[in-house]
């Protein structure tokens, strides 16, 4: 699986030869596994000459190691420097494959903040359920069960032994159960979200159940609720699954409109945001970033200085800082992204937002008004 480990070692390897990184879409879905095959070769025959050694060991793991059992598969190869890397995922990617100076990261960032490190908690007035929901992964960790609640039938008139009241006096004991049960699963699953670094939480149940239990959720936690969805207690792994999908993605949707239109009326009005690539690459020089926002695919060349962190999207003799030598490169967006990534700040990759394709694919929330 995964992990902002992972993604940290890819943007700090710097290789002495340049990496082949493949994307490739290996949804049962979308063909066969020798369809698939045939498309890997597809894609690496743009690399047969100058990375030989990248494409037959990528080709020899395909044929002779890889299961099979994910949705798409990731590479990363540079035989010269002996790094190799691999990562099965259960959400499909779309293929591609690029040959640069440093391992591209761009897809894997995309998903991470779309999908990775949610908490999932069903609820009841008995108790509640706990998943891991990480890049379309689905684990059941833990559960509680609190006292049974008993109903009272329609009409019933007797006491139960040892209680006073009859049915009303029942009925106000099965609601005192049922609050101090949600109240015991709000702080259990407040527990396993600190335990298990979860960064976002949906929450399923009947609306009358997630809103009490929502109540008792410490407001650290509430305030991270992303999400909720009708399911019933006993509901099975795929069913879940595909209910926390559904309602991640309407978040992201939602999340993604809300934090374009904050971005482009900053910039508008001269405030903490910019739009377009080189304003954006000049914030990301001046390490001003606090979130960068970038179209699904977005590419564009650049040029930046051989010995400091400058880049530009014009082309220029001498860097304006330490008049060091410039260089063009392939794919200036990458290049901010992983700047971003390691001065602390975040990346968003946006899907279809048509009001960022407006505004150039590409910009920024600052972290100062420049």
């Amino acid at each position: 699986m995964l992990t902002e480990r992972d993604l940290k070692e890819l943007i700090e390897h710097r290789p002495k030869d340049p990496v082949l990184s493949v994307f490739l879409n290996t949804d049962p879905a979308s063909g066969s596994n020798e369809v698939h095959r045939l498309q890997l070769r597809q894609l690496l025959k743009a690399f047969d000459e100058g990375a030989e050694g990248d494409v037959d060991a990528i080709m020899r793991f395909v044929q002779h190691e890889y299961d099979w059992s994910g949705r798409s598969l990731v590479i990363f190869s540079c035989v010269e420097d002996d790094f190799f890397r691999t990562f099965s995922l259960s959400l499909p990617l779309r293929s591609r494959a690029r040959r640069l100076k440093r391992p591209y990261v761009k897809p894997l960032v995309d998903l991470i903040d779309s999908y990775g490190h949610y908490g999932v908690a069903l609820v009841d007035k008995q108790g509640t359920r706990l998943f891991n929901f990480h890049l379309g992964e689905l684990n059941e960790i833990e559960g509680s069960l609190g006292e049974p609640v008993r109903h009272t039938k329609r009409g019933g008139g007797s006491q139960s032994p040892g209680r006073r009241g009859g049915a009303a006096g029942q009925t106000r004991y099965s609601e005192e159960v049922a609050e101090r049960n949600l109240k015991d699963a709000a702080n259990f699953a407040a527990t396993f979200f600190d335990q298990n670094q979860v960064r976002r939480v949906l929450v399923g149940g009947t609306e009358e159940n997630v809103a009490r239990f929502l109540e008792y959720l410490p407001k650290r936690w509430k305030c991270l609720v992303m999400g909720t969805f009708p399911i019933e207690m006993t509901a099975g792994h795929m069913q879940v699954l595909e209910k926390a999908m559904n309602a991640a993605k309407k978040f992201e949707v939602a999340r993604e409109a809300r934090l374009v239109e904050a971005v482009v009326t900053a910039a508008a009005k001269g405030g903490e945001g910019v739009i377009r690539l080189g304003d954006t690459l000049g914030a990301v020089q001046a390490g001003n970033v606090q979130t960068l926002v970038v179209s699904e695919g977005f590419r564009a060349a650049g040029y930046r200085c051989v010995s400091c962190r400058f880049i530009s999207e014009q082309k220029l003799e001498r860097c304006p800082f330490c008049s060091s030598p410039i260089e063009k490169i392939e794919d200036a967006v990458e290049l901010a992204i992983r700047q971003v990534l390691a001065d602390g700040g975040e990346v968003e990759m946006l899907h279809d937002n048509q009001a960022l394709m407006k505004a150039g694919n590409i910009g920024a929330v600052l972290r100062y008004k420049t």
